[in-house]
């Protein structure tokens, strides 16, 4: 091989705007993911201990369980409402764009709401608890559809913030970073906040009705300022893509690409049992403290340590990953879950043992596994139906994330009735047999979950990361052998012969004689190679972008006249899963001949044992023929090597 004139692709330099939508995209899921938390955990913690002060046991146990019931029937209603919500939202035109209205007017409708249920709906249920349970109904549901609304426009913006599927995973990981600080600094500060505005209010030192509206007050101004900074720093990119999209996927479609997919319904399902276990779990430890322990001052370690466990695992997610295949990251996450819940069972009686087992509660990498999971069984579909379902992808976790809130708030209200944790109760009420109920429901069935989504990742999930190069290899090739390609339709005679520009400098040589990652001789297809020169790729000709993979290694272009041309970089250049890859086009985009496409690292290529050779075929070879190849030749990019010509 030829290597002594090989470059590294320099370093791509984000622009202020990148680094102000990254950052705005970011914030917004702090106080975004906090807010959710104060819904979905918070606020029943309310419900069972301070909503309902004053009234008599029995009638505020009655509030409490219909209350509960509502929460998670709105909540498992949401896995079909959702999808309309987000039909509406994809059908709003406006100069904001289509997100930003929503996410701005649907973060200050619910924040409205969200503290009229936190005033008890102004003690009315004190009043005429009947009309109160009436009211209750119809500001919950109206709540929980505007705080919906924000919701799907947050997560459902990052397509439109970018095209590249990397920038893409940037977007998802920032937020869902910031929604781990989020959602563990309510641990934090929930009980200081909650005591130090009861004790203003009334003098008692305690989580009184005064202290939990001081709460969600502030978490609400937080989710705002979210929602503002989202608003203002994004900028959804408006190109033939967006434009162009006019059909709607119906639930019906949604949910059989699912089920015809098993690599999105297993892990969806692995994934399903370890956030029951996660939310269930979370959403007790209050309880744990306050009532099993007795240190209710002790539950902000609780936070403390889920936010400095996220700064390590998060980022270092993408180092195990290279060294560690991801069905065993997802074990060893959930063993750690097992191993935390014995000792929330067995070594409650020191808190320092306790502060351990947070610590191995929190080391999970499950979300990040189940996502890219999910990421690469877009592939795995198109090969095995040939269809393509991104929006299926994005919509499947955070439809089992509302569904197993749903399941946690139901939970965790029948947890408090039932143990007694309700009104005024204190650890001194705890009776053995209340101590036991919890256990089981709290920490027994979770560890059970935890267990079973091991057993279900290690024996039905077999998209590994090399199996998925696996994947896009033959989707490649099926490319190159012209399955699946649309047939040409009839052009005008001027349009049916097209100058082929050299892509990268170098020498080209024929298919035949490149050599597959099997040690085969011979590239399927109709096209040439080129050993580069140099580590930039441009564009060949006039034309659009059909579509690149999530691996970056390649990518389609279509003339006009509908000629498509596939660029591949390198050989097992797919196991680099887009390491060393910088693209600077968006699919959709149209581009001219000479526009620089992409920058490969060719060191970082042979360093990994790949070959960094250039593959060029036609999508179409039984409809396209090939001349004037200049077979042999050394060629700078933008010179012309060869001419596509439609078959007569």
């Amino acid at each position: 091989m030829d290597t002594t004139t090989k470059t590294a692709a320099p370093r791509q330099h984000l622009s202020k705007q990148q680094w102000i939508s990254r950052s705005a995209f970011c914030f917004g899921n702090v106080g975004h993911s906090a807010f959710y938390g104060v819904m979905s955990n918070y606020f029943i913690i309310f419900v069972t201990s301070g909503m309902f002060a004053g009234l008599s046991k029995s009638v505020a146990n009655r509030l409490i369980g219909l209350i509960t019931g509502l929460i998670v029937g709105v909540r498992i209603i949401e896995l079909v409402i959702d999808p309309l919500l987000g039909n509406i939202v994809d059908n709003t035109h406006t100069r904001w764009g289509k997100f930003k209205p929503w996410i701005l007017w649907g973060n200050i409708v619910s924040g409205a709401l969200l503290l009229v249920l936190f005033t008890g709906i102004f003690g009315l249920a004190k009043v005429n608890w009947v009309l109160f349970a009436i009211l209750f109904v119809v500001i919950f549901i109206t709540f929980d559809i505007f705080y919906s609304f924000s919701d799907v426009s947050y997560w459902g913006m990052v397509p439109a913030l970018s095209e590249d599927s990397h920038e893409r995973s940037i977007y998802t990981s920032l937020g869902a970073f910031a929604g781990t600080i989020g959602w563990n600094g309510l641990t934090i500060i929930v009980v200081p906040i909650v005591t130090t505005f009861t004790y203003l209010a009334t003098g008692h030192r305690t989580e009184g009705p005064a202290g939990w509206f001081a709460f969600a007050a502030i978490v609400t101004l937080l989710a705002l300022l979210s929602a503002l900074a989202v608003c203002l720093g994004t900028k959804e990119n408006d190109n033939i893509i967006r434009q162009s999209a006019k059909q709607k996927t119906s639930i019906k479609d949604v949910f059989s690409a699912i089920f015809h997919n098993d690599q999105i319904m297993w892990p969806a399902l692995a994934y399903l049992m370890y956030s029951c276990a996660y939310v269930v779990t979370n959403g007790v430890l209050f309880y744990l403290y306050k009532f099993v322990i007795g240190e209710p001052g002790h539950f902000w370690v609780v936070g403390v340590i889920a936010t400095i466990v996220s700064f390590f695992v998060s980022p270092l997610f993408p180092i195990f990953n290279k060294y560690v295949p991801r069905k065993w990251l997802f074990t060893i996450g959930q063993c750690c879950m097992v191993a935390a819940y014995l000792i929330f069972i067995f070594g409650r009686s020191n808190i320092y043992v306790m502060d351990l087992g947070l610590v191995l509660f929190n080391i999970n990498c499950a979300q990040l596994v189940t996502v890219l999971t999910l990421t690469d069984a877009i592939e795995y579909g198109q090969l095995k139906s040939g269809q393509r379902n991104e929006a299926v992808v994005l919509a499947v976790r955070p439809m089992i994330d509302k569904l197993t809130g749903a399941i946690s708030n139901g939970l965790v209200g029948w947890i408090a009735l039932t143990c007694g944790m309700t009104g005024s109760a204190t650890a001194a009420d705890m009776t053995a047999k209340s101590i036991r109920t919890f256990d089981g429901m709290a920490f027994y069935i979770p560890m059970v979950l935890a267990l079973l989504s091991i057993v279900i990742f290690l024996s039905k999930v077999t998209l590994s990361e090399k199996k998925h190069a696996q994947v896009v290899e033959e989707l490649k090739n099926e490319l190159a052998a012209g399955n699946g390609a649309e047939a040409v339709e009839d052009v005008s005679a001027a349009q049916t012969t097209l100058t082929l520009l050299a892509p990268v400098d170098g020498k080209v040589v024929d298919l035949a004689s490149v050599t597959n990652e099997d040690g085969t001789k011979g590239f399927p297809g109709k096209g040439f190679a080129i050993k580069p020169a140099d580590g930039r790729i441009y564009a060949p000709f006039d034309g659009t972008i059909k579509f690149a993979f999530s691996t970056q290694h390649v990518f389609e272009i279509e003339s006009a006249a509908g000629i498509g041309l596939v660029v591949h970089v390198g050989i097992g250049t797919v196991n680099m899963r887009g390491a060393g890859f910088n693209i600077h086009f968006q699919e959709g985009q149209t581009v001219h001949a000479g526009d620089l496409l992409m920058e490969f690292n060719r060191d970082l290529i042979l360093q990994n044992g790949y070959d960094d050779i250039v593959v060029n075929f036609l999508t179409q070879p039984q409809k396209v023929q090939l001349q004037e190849l200049r077979l042999g030749d050394k060629v700078e990019h933008g010179q012309p090597i060869a001419k596509a010509e439609y078959k007569k």
